[in-house]
């Protein structure tokens, strides 16, 4: 049985304890905390950590001299760290905002500003309103991986 973990992600980026929404599905002798990174297979460290530094304003971690020629970390809040991993040969395959995704949760009432920004760096994006008024922004990093700038429920 193959297990999909984006749901785990969801929860996780949106800043949802994935202690108390999994503790019925947990298995015994299983204990989640907390969520601690996602790691990215990427094909041009410097390109994708130039994106996700000054386009998705991720603030970069210390990585150690041993790893800092196939690795870049970032923080994406307290504890929670995005890893990219030097080593992607072949593209995304699942890159349509519909499937496979991440999100990240940005401010309540920031989707003007963002977008402004977006076109200001010609970053291509996808905008869209929730059934409950909160906005969504899709963008794709260089490597295809599409991320989800998710404003809180209002």
């Amino acid at each position: 049985m193959k297990l999909s973990y984006l749901p785990l992600l969801a929860l996780a980026f949106a800043g949802i304890s994935t202690e108390s929404a999994l503790a019925q599905d947990t298995p015994k002798g299983i204990t989640i905390l907390s969520y601690n990174h996602v790691g990215l297979a990427v094909k041009d460290l410097k390109v994708s950590a130039a994106f996700y530094r000054e386009i998705i304003g991720l603030s970069p971690v210390t990585v150690p001299d041993n790893l800092i020629s196939i690795r870049r970390w970032f923080q994406i809040a307290p504890g929670q760290e995005l890893h990219l991993l030097l080593g992607r040969k072949d593209p995304v395959s699942n890159n349509d905002r519909n499937g496979a995704h991440f999100s990240l949760t940005i401010p309540s009432n920031s989707a003007d500003g963002i977008e402004a920004f977006l076109k200001s760096k010609e970053v291509p994006y996808h905008r869209q309103q929730r059934f409950d008024g909160a906005y969504q922004i899709y963008v794709t990093d260089p490597d295809g991986y599409v991320i989800e700038l998710n404003e809180p429920k209002r």
